[in-house]
Parts: C-alpha cells; sequence; structure tokens
C-alpha cells in the first residue's frame, strides 16, 4: 500500500482511537523515508522528524506517570521502567497490535525486502504517530492514547519488579531519610568452599533493617535490600 485511501485512515484512526483534525499529519507519520526518495516530485515529507518529536513526547509522559504514582520510584527506577519500555521490541510489539505495518508508505526496496514487518520500522513509525497526535491534538491527547496503548505494559514491568537495583534504591533512601549509607555485614558463611552459602544483614544508623542468604555476598546483600526496603513500605517484586 503507497496511497492512504480515506478508508485507510479511518480504519487506523478507529485503532488509534484518535481522528485527526489534519490527516497530513498521520500521512506524515506512515511516510518511510525509502517512499519519500522515491516520490521526490510529490514533495513528501517522511516521518523522521515525527518520529523523534514523538520519542521525546513518549519518554516524558512516561516520566511523568512514573513521577506522581503513589510508588515514589527513585530516579534510577524511573529511569530503568523507560528504558524498558521505549526499547525497539516493545515498541514494534504495541505497532503490531495496532496492524500499523499495514498502513505504512514505502519504497519498492523497502516493501521487497519486508518493511512492514520489520521491527525498527515498526518502532520509528509508532513514535511518529504518537509525533503526529501531539503536534494535531496537543499533549494530553497524546498522553491520553500513549498511556492507554501502554497500560498493560506499565503495569506488567512494574508488578514484575525485575527493573528494580535493591541496593541502589535503599542507598537512595537511606541517603533521604537518615543521611547515612546502609551497612552491610557478612553475619555468617556456611557449605563448602564452592558451594557457599553467605548470610549478610544491612544496618541503617546502627539499627538491622534486613537480611538476605544467598550463593555470593552480592545475592544476599540484594536480599537484605530488598527485606530492608519492605520496612519503608516502599513496592518490591
Amino acid at each position: 500500500m503507497t496511497l492512504l485511501k480515506l478508508e485507510d485512515t479511518f480504519e487506523l484512526e478507529n485503532r488509534l482511537g484518535y481522528f485527526f483534525k489534519n490527516k497530513e499529519f498521520l500521512i506524515e507519520a506512515l511516510t518511510h523515508r525509502s517512499f519519500s526518495h522515491e516520490n521526490s516530485e510529490k514533495s513528501t515529507n517522511h516521518n523522521e522528524r515525527l518520529e523523534f518529536l514523538g520519542d521525546s513526547v513518549l519518554g516524558f509522559v512516561i516520566v511523568e506517570y512514573l513521577y506522581l504514582s503513589d510508588n515514589r520510584f527513585a530516579e534510577s527506577s524511573m529511569a530503568k521502567i523507560k528504558s524498558y519500555l521505549v526499547k525497539e521490541s516493545v515498541l514494534s510489539e504495541i505497532a503490531d497490535s495496532l496492524s500499523l505495518g499495514k498502513y505504512l508508505r514505502l519504497g519498492k526496496g523497502e516493501e521487497a525486502t519486508g518493511g512492514r514487518i520489520k521491527k525498527s520500522l515498526l518502532a520509528d513509525a509508532l513514535e511518529a504517530v504518537l509525533g503526529a497526535v501531539y503536534v494535531d491534538g496537543g499533549y494530553e491527547r497524546a498522553k491520553e492514547l500513549i498511556l492507554r496503548l501502554f497500560n498493560e505494559k506499565i503495569k506488567a514491568i512494574i508488578n514484575s519488579g525485575e527493573f528494580y537495583d535493591f541496593k541502589t534504591e535503599l542507598q537512595e533512601r537511606t541517603q533521604l531519610l537518615f543521611n547515612v549509607l546502609p551497612e552491610y555485614r557478612v553475619i555468617k558463611q556456611e557449605g563448602e568452599e564452592h558451594k557457599k552459602i553467605f548470610t549478610v544483614e544491612v544496618f541503617i544508623d546502627g539499627k538491622q533493617f534486613g537480611r538476605g542468604s544467598g550463593k555470593s555476598k552480592k545475592e544476599a546483600q540484594t536480599l537484605a535490600a530488598k527485606e530492608a526496603l519492605s520496612r519503608f513500605h516502599l513496592p518490591t517484586a
């Protein structure tokens, strides 16, 4: 599909739940550089500017959402969650759920090499569409669309706890609350040399806040930090 028809844009807008006042923004968002180069006589704009804009809008919406969350995520956690949500595999999966590849305007070469299913192209196109919504409808409409499209992904990554760096989180929390750093003490080592189990306790301002056991000191420290964080009523996996 190289020329978008009115019914095509309507179909995609229906999938997005957003209807453009200026359809040209949507068409530009769906136009790959290869199509623009092959149709230069028509002065067809490609989607790279909108992609750049959409990437910034997406990142801001996610960080704002996390900042305002009741979880009160530390900066390190917000950075990791954002990094996960804006990576190519996540973006292309969401683009695929919208059948975005079906609507792309591609050059003949890109079309012939499977451009419609390339993760990189799909991810870029999704960001361009988000940029187009921002330009056409403003921040609130773009935010509404982003949170709807990413809602399940946001909940899944938060609930999984995979992004947490418990030791860094605990350090930031203790510095904020007590102006001290956590202290980790190995209180027990068990097992043979190559099968040791370490037990570590973490102390904050001289008081024991958590304990953890693991096959390495690092693992034990991480589990001790996780337990300590639970005492501050912070979300943990």
